[in-house]
């Protein structure tokens, strides 16, 4: 607890799914977290789910927790650019940002593949800009990939997963010593990135992706969520990224 007790983190994307279940796991833990989101319904939830682990954690004398929630685009360089500069540094920054590219290479698109080379890597690289020089000495960035996708099943799902790993080792070399970079890949993860399924949707493709799992079931969004705070913490891990699958990289 004491590794991010007291200390800044900064949650891109932290508003729902996997981003506010580690703003809700580092308040816990002490931090003071910032999480950033676009969604106004979301906004307002996120607020209230933080302020009861703020006023459960000031009952504790060894945890001085504080929270909080900003709407802002952070694919827009220049918001993101103006926000971080008024209230950095932070220690550790997190970004749940990226988008994907479902089929193989041959049957999309020019602008399909652009998109996703967009979505993932170049958000991810204008991200990773914008923040770097604001985390403080010995802090961390942890970007996010997938575990979806092989060239053998899903050729496109690999492009932008892949470049992001190659974009977290670059990344690594141009700020050590002063920061560490990792990624993390979960595999697919029954959150709010799925709400445009039908509820009949979702269930036959839980269903689906859990029989194709060695372990035949899902990760928990607390299982995932749990990786990034492993890799906050813990000062020797750089240069990573961790598939969070359930044995799938495997296959």
């Amino acid at each position: 607890m004491a590794a991010l007790s007291g200390k800044r983190v900064l949650i891109i994307g932290g508003t729902s799914g996997f981003g506010l279940e580690i703003a809700k796991k580092a308040l816990s833990e002490g931090a003071d977290v910032t999480a950033i989101g676009r969604s106004p319904e979301h906004i307002e939830s996120t607020k209230s789910v933080l302020e009861a682990i703020v006023a459960t954690a000031s009952n504790n004398a060894s945890v001085n927790a504080r929270a909080e929630v900003v709407a802002l685009d952070a694919t827009d360089p220049q918001q993101l650019t103006k926000f971080v500069e008024a209230i950095a540094p932070f220690d550790h920054v997190v970004s749940m940002m990226g988008g994907a590219m479902g089929g193989g290479f041959l049957d999309n698109t020019d602008d399909a593949i652009r998109a996703a080379v967009d979505g993932k890597y170049l958000t991810a690289l204008r991200i990773a800009r914008v923040v770097l020089p604001h985390i403080s000495a010995g802090g961390s960035l942890t970007l996010t990939a997938g575990a979806g996708g092989r060239p053998y099943n899903a050729s496109g799902a690999v492009l932008g997963n892949q470049a992001l790993e190659t974009l977290v080792q670059g990344l690594v070399i141009e700020s050590a010593p002063r920061v560490r970079v990792n990624a993390v890949a979960p595999w697919w993860t029954p959150t709010g990135l799925w709400r445009s399924m039908t509820p009949e949707q979702l269930e036959a493709q839980t269903e689906q992706m859990a029989a194709a799992n060695p372990l035949k079931r899902l990760g928990t969004i607390g299982e995932v969520a749990d990786t990034y705070l492993f890799l906050m913490r813990n000062g020797f891990m750089n240069a990573e990224t961790i598939h969070v699958d359930g044995g799938v990289s495997a296959l």
